[in-house]
């Protein structure tokens, strides 16, 4: 009877200890499953946002919502309001006019060197506005999808549906006054709205296809009834550089500074987003990539 009891005692005595031990295992696997959430990243940009582009949910904020100048930017609204025309034709060609190359020069704008008299196609047209970021190219398409009688009406009338259109977003703090970002006065957005405005842009799949293009050749009739090749390199150096990138613009100017607004996806996830108002070109991507690795993280 002794023994027994002994036994009984010794056999609870191993289920007592196996049973802490369990609980302390089970306590480590919990504490190294809950990842801690990674401190927020500093960013040279006065203004930065970030967010998860299937959800929408907000990943990272710093003056999200204060009215910045966006520079070239704005041809993020430019592209989506030419690729939202009813039964657009992206092969249909465009004449250079000499209205397009006097503007180049009068503002010391970005061009994509297009030449007068050249016909154009609006694809080209698009990867001349997004990669080197043309303002000839921007001026050419709010030509020629704008309405009116004269340029300046037609001009009018683009910048009024790229309005409109921020306007559907439920944009409340993005305003245009150009077509290219060099702004009149009142050109203007947040982080988070041109965020919204890119990631609405990035449906569509010609979009997509051009802001993610580094460096495209293309061919174009001159007014002679030949040929050229026009070559553009895409002036967002997160393309092929940081892993995922798939766009979208970048922007600079005198009173925007340097901004950029990205796109990024890993493993089936993307995140977007922007920073306005970096103090160089450096420093823009730096703070994207920042901003695209914490939001990748969280």
């Amino acid at each position: 009877m002794r023994t027994g009891i002994k036994g009984i005692r010794r056999a609870s005595a191993v289920t007592v200890t196996f049973t802490a031990g369990a609980v302390l295992v089970g306590g480590a696997f919990a504490t190294g499953a809950q990842a801690a959430t990674p401190a927020p990243p500093t960013i040279v940009a006065k203004g930065g946002y970030v967010m998860n582009n299937g959800t929408g949910s907000s990943l990272f904020t710093k003056a999200a919502d204060t009215r910045r100048s966006t520079g070239s930017t704005t041809k993020i609204m430019t592209a989506k309001v030419v690729l939202s025309q009813p039964g657009l034709n992206l092969d249909s060609k465009v004449t250079i006019q000499k209205a397009y190359s006097d503007y180049i020069v009068a503002k010391g704008a970005s061009s994509a060197r297009l030449i007068v008299g050249d016909k154009v196609t609006v694809r080209q047209l698009l990867y001349g506005l997004m990669l080197p970021s043309g303002c000839d190219a921007a001026y050419a398409l709010a030509d020629k999808f704008g309405s009116g009688t004269t340029r300046a009406a037609r001009v009018k009338s683009f910048i009024g549906k790229m309005n409109a259109a921020a306007k559907n977003l439920g944009l409340k703090n993005t305003n245009f006054d150009s077509f290219d970002g060099i702004g009149n006065g009142s050109n203007y957005s947040t982080p988070r709205d041109l965020t919204k405005i890119a990631s609405s842009a990035m449906k569509n799949s010609t979009f997509r296809s051009v802001v993610k293009t580094t460096t495209t050749k293309q061919k174009v009739t001159t007014k002679s009834g030949g040929y050229r090749y026009m070559n553009w390199t895409n002036t967002n150096k997160l393309l092929g550089t940081y892993s995922g990138a798939i766009g979208v613009k970048t922007g600079s100017g005198p009173e925007a500074k340097y901004c950029l607004v990205f796109a990024a996806t890993r493993n089936g996830k993307t995140v977007i987003g922007t920073v306005l108002a970096s103090t160089s070109e450096t420093n823009r991507t730096a703070d994207a990539k920042k901003l695209m690795d914490y939001g990748f993280k969280r």
